[in-house]
């Protein structure tokens, strides 16, 4: 019988790549946490109604991307293909609007999945960490997701990534330029789809990545042209603020991310060491989406960086992050009775906060010592029926190859002082 494979598309996340992963949620998270931004979890799925109608009909997403399931008592479901709609039914279900300061600052971390053609770069499940704060509209807010995420990358030592920025106009000026979009785009030579795709939402077809496409949109007008005051005047406090703050930045204004429910600010991080998947991460302001999921007005802001697009931008650049052994103390028990002593040692080891680990399996010394440097660990403990006899365990610097005999009774407190 053959075994079972990782389905199509996904991968398994196993150490000590995985160390590698944690690194870089927590260095995206850590900025977050020192910003006033609370942890959430939601579900891995969710009504199919809240992403269509919270994500958009007409894009991607929603057309083509969702993993639906109808559940035995009739429900229809989807796997979570994004993190914003989640987020905002879980806040207005909770009514975090109403019990403390708005905005809310949430932030979270988990699994997505979207049923895409599998390349380097683009699985059908993949890692993001995110943060919304919704219900306040002021451009310093938006300047903040932006200078945080600036600074959780630049803290894993990323620096060949570019942010480009973009303003998508609000429900006063958009429309305008909406219309003057679609009659542009019916002069055109676009197949069914594209076309169709226009109607619905012009904006996306400026997102076709298709070169004939593109060329066609040679001279298409541009949404620059038709902000109102009351956005030009916002997008520009965004700007300076980020600016003051000293992240660099590129305006495009061809930018308009692949959901239906962005307004105003939008931005993306690229890096162009990742080929055709650019995007490590991006976001912007969603002003009318409590709205379409039959919440309150609540102007918000959010973002979700790829950990899968990090880790490769950071292989890209050749940066090594700096992670610590996992493993400090390694024991190597020679004989029965030297395995319940030092198994107790271990124990207590463990509770006085050191990373130990253990030779388990019996094998002989040589084998021992291969495991112990495998585990990374600086120190190994090791003890014979002799050693025992004599009241004392040996302990080996696996850096200096030093040995030397250490009292039994005071293992714990030496290797905690050589830990530091």
């Amino acid at each position: 019988m053959s075994t079972f494979k990782a389905p199509k598309g996904t991968y398994d996340l196993l150490p000590p790549d995985s160390a590698k992963f944690l690194a870089v949620r927590e260095a995206i998270a850590a900025p977050l946490k020192n910003s006033g931004y609370g942890y959430i979890e939601t579900p891995g799925f969710e009504n199919v109604e809240l992403f269509a109608r919270g994500v958009g009909e007409s894009t991607d997403i929603v057309t083509k991307e969702m993993y639906t399931l109808t559940t035995k008592g009739g429900d229809e479901l989807a796997l979570r293909p994004e993190g914003t709609a989640s987020v905002l039914r879980a806040a207005l279900e909770a009514n975090l609007h109403k019990v403390g300061n708005l905005p809310v600052k949430l932030w979270y971390s988990g699994s997505y999945y979207r049923y895409e053609r599998p390349q380097k770069g683009r699985y059908r499940h993949f890692s993001q960490v995110g943060a919304e704060a919704i219900g306040a509209e002021d451009p310093a807010l938006d300047a903040e997701m932006i200078i945080l995420a600036d600074q959780a990358y630049r803290s894993l030592g990323l620096q060949n990534f570019r942010i480009l920025l973009n303003s998508l106009g609000d429900k006063e000026c958009r429309p305008v330029y909406r219309e003057a979009l679609q009659s542009f785009l019916r002069g055109l030579d676009l197949d069914e789809e594209t076309i169709r795709r226009a109607e619905i939402n012009p904006l996306r077809v400026l997102d076709d990545k298709r070169a004939d496409v593109q060329k066609q949109l040679v001279g298409a007008p541009v949404l620059r042209d038709y902000l109102c005051d009351a956005c030009k005047a916002y997008h520009e406090e965004v700007r300076a603020l980020i600016t003051a703050a000293g992240v660099a930045f590129e305006d495009d204004e061809k930018l308009v991310r692949g959901l239906d429910y962005y307004t105003r600010t939008t931005f993306e991080f690229v890096h162009d060491g990742l080929g055709s998947q650019s995007a490590v991460g991006g976001g912007g302001r969603y002003d009318g989406l409590s709205e379409m999921i039959g919440g309150p007005a609540l102007p918000s802001v959010g973002w979700a960086l790829g950990v899968d697009r990090t880790v490769l931008a950071l292989e890209a650049e050749g940066v090594e992050l700096d992670i610590p052994a996992a493993t400090s103390v390694y024991a190597v028990p020679l004989g029965e009775e030297a395995r319940r002593v030092l198994f107790a040692k271990v124990v207590e080891l463990r509770k006085a906060g050191v990373a130990t680990d253990f030779s388990f399996t019996g094998r002989g010394l040589k084998s021992a010592m291969k495991n112990a440097h495998r585990s990374g660990a600086r120190y190994v403990v090791v003890a014979g029926e002799r050693d025992l006899a004599e009241g004392q365990v040996q302990i080996k610097d696996m850096d200096s190859g030093e040995q030397e005999p250490v009292a039994l009774d005071a293992v714990v407190a030496e290797l905690q002082r050589r830990l530091g």
